[in-house]
């Protein structure tokens, strides 16, 4: 059976593995160390399967600036699972749980750039649909999703939508 909980500090390390091993790189989990340290307004969750990290999830502040107004939205940035775990719905039940605290906030939206074909099962959308366009150049269209959830608060906001800089490096 697998749990979904928030992380904690003991869990840095396996964190730092899952992603490191579902990526091929360590950038990712780099990344997650430092926002740790500068960002409070994340949620970072875990996937355990007896006793151990299989999977990882993390959510941090996007912002969108539009002439005089900016609105702040969540990235879905990463989310890994261990390769040996991968196809058995570990990510979803991740995805899911995220979301569903993400939506008891009062947050307008959520961006993810991801598999086209994954995410628009829990309700993502082409961000272009909205104005959006990602940060960076020469990436599809495809793969740049948004999940509105207020849409009157990006009613008419045609912008970027943008990572934190901490992202910019891995890019």
């Amino acid at each position: 059976m697998i749990e979904i909980r928030e992380e904690k500090k003991e869990d840095y390390d396996a964190v730092q593995i899952v992603n490191d091993r579902a990526f091929g790189t360590p950038e990712e989990g780099r990344i997650i160390n430092i926002l740790r340290k500068v960002c409070q307004e994340t949620l970072s969750l875990v996937a355990v399967s007896d006793e151990k990290i299989v999977g990882h999830i993390f959510f941090s502040p996007v912002k969108i600036d539009h002439e005089d107004t900016q609105v702040i939205g969540m990235g879905l940035a990463p989310m890994a699972v261990l390769p040996e775990f991968q196809k058995q719905g570990i990510g979803s039940l991740l995805v899911k749980e995220g979301l569903r605290r993400i939506k008891e906030t009062d947050c307008p939206f959520i961006i993810v750039l991801g598999h086209e074909n994954y995410y628009p099962r829990f309700g993502f959308e082409l961000a272009s649909k909205y104005g959006l366009r990602c940060q960076w150049d020469g990436l599809p269209d495809e793969a740049f999703m948004v999940l509105v959830l207020n849409k009157s608060a990006i009613a008419g906001i045609s912008s970027v939508a943008r990572y934190r800089s901490e992202f910019d490096e891995a890019m």
